[in-house]
Parts: structure tokens; sequence; C-alpha cells
């Protein structure tokens, strides 16, 4: 008979949960904390704030300085770059400059100001390390998170689960053969409505009303079209599934910045599907799961 154990902690700016099932209480037990062990080394090294993390010597680096990096932030840096590339510039990972600038994000321990005419293009990733093209400030908060929960679900299985679940605020991961019922939240007051059965996949939810401020006459917050800074998803909110949870922390920004048709090409290419849901319009569903 096989044993359940959940186990909740503070990480990655929020609580992480992490219920597995395994052979026995013992298993389970190791494997939970070993995962823990691993979301914390992705914090540690892709923080925007500690002071050793990988991305403050970067923003610490002399422009065309080479840093050495974790292998696990080069997988992130990767990734975002591509989804860059695949937006056409609507997310964005340079944007921290402007948030740091609009008081959503504390500004880091670096001598420089980043260049406003920086972009995703100006970060080169070479064997080992990155190299910046311009002064700029890398924010990875939200895919970082993502790609811990990737990691923990990783660990656990490899470490004997035969069911987990990990969640971080709103990140959250599926592994094994039977079903998780989830619930999705609307925009607003619009609360529960929904639910989604999930079955090895990931789901990530973000919504702009929780974190818009109302300052200087208008509404800002932290979801930004990278294109041109406009903040986006004030009144929205997005849940996307996909096949990892970085994948789909990452795609709820695009879903919230692209026209409509490249955000279908874009969830399309990841296997991925969204549903968005506004005030004023309701729910819509976007892309078609793989």
């Amino acid at each position: 008979m096989s044993a359940m154990l959940q186990r909740a902690r503070p990480h990655l700016g929020t609580l992480v949960e992490m219920r597995v099932e395994a052979p026995d209480e013992a298993c389970a037990r190791a494997a939970i904390e070993t995962a823990f062990v691993e979301v914390a080394a992705v914090h540690a090294r892709m923080s925007f704030h500690t002071a050793d993390s990988d991305l403050s010597r970067l923003h610490a680096a002399h422009v065309g300085t080479q840093v050495e990096v974790d292998a696990r932030t080069l997988d992130v840096l990767r990734c975002a770059l591509d989804l860059a590339a695949r937006s056409r510039g609507c997310f964005d990972p340079t944007m921290a400059g402007r948030l740091v600038a609009r008081g959503f994000l504390p500004p880091p321990r670096s001598p420089f100001v980043p260049d406003a005419r920086a972009s995703w293009r100006d970060v080169e990733l070479r064997d080992g390390g990155v190299r910046l093209r311009r002064p700029l400030w890398l924010d990875l908060g939200g895919i970082a998170k993502g790609y811990a929960v990737d990691r923990a679900i990783g660990v656990l299985l490899a470490n004997g689960a035969t069911q987990a679940l990990v969640n971080a605020g709103g990140d959250l991961r599926v592994a094994g053969p039977r079903e998780e019922i989830v619930h999705l939240r609307g925009a607003g007051d619009a609360g529960i409505a929904g639910a989604l059965a999930l079955r090895d996949a990931a789901l990530a939810s973000s919504g702009g009303a929780a974190t818009r401020r109302y300052r200087d006459g208008r509404w800002t917050g932290v979801h930004l079209d990278a294109r041109d800074g406009s903040h986006v998803g004030l009144f929205s909110s997005a849940s996307v599934t996909a096949p990892s949870c970085m994948i789909a922390d990452a795609l709820t920004k695009v879903v919230f910045a692209a026209p409509f048709a490249l955000a279908r090409g874009v969830l399309a290419g990841y296997g991925a599907q969204a549903a968005t849901h506004a005030t004023r319009r309701g729910w819509r569903v976007q892309g078609r799961a793989a």
C-alpha cells in the first residue's frame, strides 16, 4: 500500500506545496526533502535580489564580459530567448529596468543603468556563460518559478514518487497516472469559474487585478508588452496548460500582450492551450493542447 505525504515551505517569493504518493512514507519524505533542496537551488541562482545570484553577477559585469552561470540558469535563459523570438518580442526577460522604474521591483546591486534600447537580442548565451551586449537587468521571476516546479517534479519521480503535484503560487504541475482537478479563477470578482482535469501536464495562472496599482490617474501593473512597455492584463486573467510549467508560466505573459493570431500560433508551437477571462468579455479559449 502506498503512502501519501504533503508539505509546504516558503520559496520563490511564494508558498511551494508538494504532494507525493510513494511506495512508503520514508520514500515519500526523502523525495520531498530532495525536491525542496532543488527548488532552493533554483531560487538561489536566479534571484533578482540575492547578491551572489547569477543574475546579480550579470548585472554587475561590464558589457561584453562573459559571466559563468549555473547550467540551470542557462536552461531558463535559453527558453526565455526562444519565447521572445517566437512572440516577436511580446515576451522579453530584460524588462526589469522598466519594472524598477515603475516601483514593482527594487533596484538591483548594479553600477550600471539599463540602456533604454536593450532587449532580449542583447543577451548572448555562450558555452557555460552569458554575455550582455548592452547594460540591462534581467528578471526571470515567473519563468524561473515554473522551471523550479518542473525540476521538483523531476526530482520527486527520480526518488520513487508514483504520483506527484507541485504548486508554487499558481504555477502547478501534475505527474502520474491519475488526474488532478484544478479550479480556474476568473478576473476581478469572478471567483472560481471552472474546473480542469490535469494529468501529466502543467498549468500556470496569472492575473493583473491582484497586482495592479492606481497611480497618477491610471492603472499600472507588472505585466508589460515588451515591444512598447505598455501595461497589459490589468483587467484579465490567463490560465495556460502546457507540457512544462516553465513554458506555461511564460505563455501567460504572451497571451496578455500578443495579438490573438500571434498568441494562437505561439501556443500551438509549444503544444499549449490558454483560457483567458476579462471582466467585460468573459472567457475565451486559445490554442489547442498537443
